[in-house]
């Protein structure tokens, strides 16, 4: 049975603990993880690579079947503390039916990821009300798409601290104050998501939302699809965040990314912060989905905090 309480809060992770890398979607080189692994060693984690990392099988990591039964046996595997998988892509929804959760629901431990890895979050979300953490994959390690503040929030999530975070305003802010649990990701897994097992309640949530590589028509379409499937309009707040190289047609579109976001929320009330550091960007703060968040919008600035 669905459900959108929160029930088991994985535990926090220490130094010693073992953290391990899976690929359920796209393909990734043994050299874009390098950086990642050296970071995890250096804040004193052991890493456990699975075989679909530096594998490629088309435009996956791996066939189906190899990249399901590596998903799971890191899921049900006592000594491997928490998951970070490596990268998004396409992929995760033609396997995430086959992953069997049961042991996972007794023992959770914490998944890390963004973009395609949104369809675990939602699916963790929406059946078990377990929380996850919405965060750099392998790029966001390597020097040239680096941030030192996004790659500290990782940590500092992963070992227990609160998330507290205060960006300054934007000018299409709406101001107000919120207060609800944090749901979200990428805007086009949300947007297929939609009518499927794993479709997100937003009654009285606060949405994050991102994307990248989109036209801006689909970027309309898609927020069309949330508006009209009613997942706009009983939010807390909305977070929006980056929408990285966005593509348009000979004849322009007409509105920016944010403008397109805004035409479909500016009829509600509730608060709306525009430019986040979260998506496909170097500033990519990690967040922890599922649990409650205090939201206050403002002239002076915006601050999203535990609660």
């Amino acid at each position: 049975m669905a459900t959108n309480k929160q029930s088991i809060l994985p535990p926090y992770l220490k130094p010693g603990h073992r953290i391990g890398i899976t690929c359920p979607a796209g393909a990734l080189s043994v050299q874009d993880v390098e950086p990642m692994i050296h970071q995890l060693k250096a804040w004193g984690f052991e890493v456990e690579c699975g075989a679909t990392v530096g594998s490629s099988h088309y435009k996956f990591s791996a066939s189906d079947d190899e990249r399901a039964d590596e998903f799971q046996r890191m899921l049900d595997d006592d000594q491997i503390d928490a998951i970070l998988f490596g990268r998004g892509g396409y992929g995760v929804v033609r396997i995430i039916d086959r992953i069997d959760f049961s042991k996972f629901q007794r023992q959770p431990k914490w998944l890390l990821g963004y973009s395609d890895i949104t369809c675990v979050h939602s699916h963790l979300h929406t059946l078990y009300g377990i929380p996850s953490i919405h965060a750099h994959m392998s790029g966001g390690y390597l020097a040239k798409d680096a941030d030192p503040v996004s790659t500290q929030s990782i940590l500092d999530v992963l070992s227990g601290q609160p998330i507290e975070y205060g960006i300054a305003p934007h000018f299409m802010n709406r101001t107000g104050e919120a207060k609800g649990i944090l749901v979200g990701g990428n805007l086009a897994l949300l947007s297929d998501l939609t009518g499927t097992p794993d479709d997100l309640d937003t009654q009285n949530k606060i949405l994050v939302i991102e994307d990248i590589g989109e036209y801006k028509y689909n970027i309309d379409r898609m927020m069309w699809q949330l508006l009209r499937a009613g997942k706009l309009s009983h939010l807390a707040g909305l977070i929006v965040g980056g929408f990285t190289d966005t593509l348009d047609n000979e004849i322009p579109f007409g509105m920016s990314e944010y403008e397109i976001v805004w035409e479909k929320v500016r009829d509600f009330d509730y608060p709306v912060c525009f430019g986040f550091p979260v998506g496909h960007q170097a500033e990519n703060w990690a967040l922890k989905l599922g649990v409650e968040y205090q939201f206050h919008v403002n002239d002076s600035g915006v601050i999203l905090k535990e609660v």
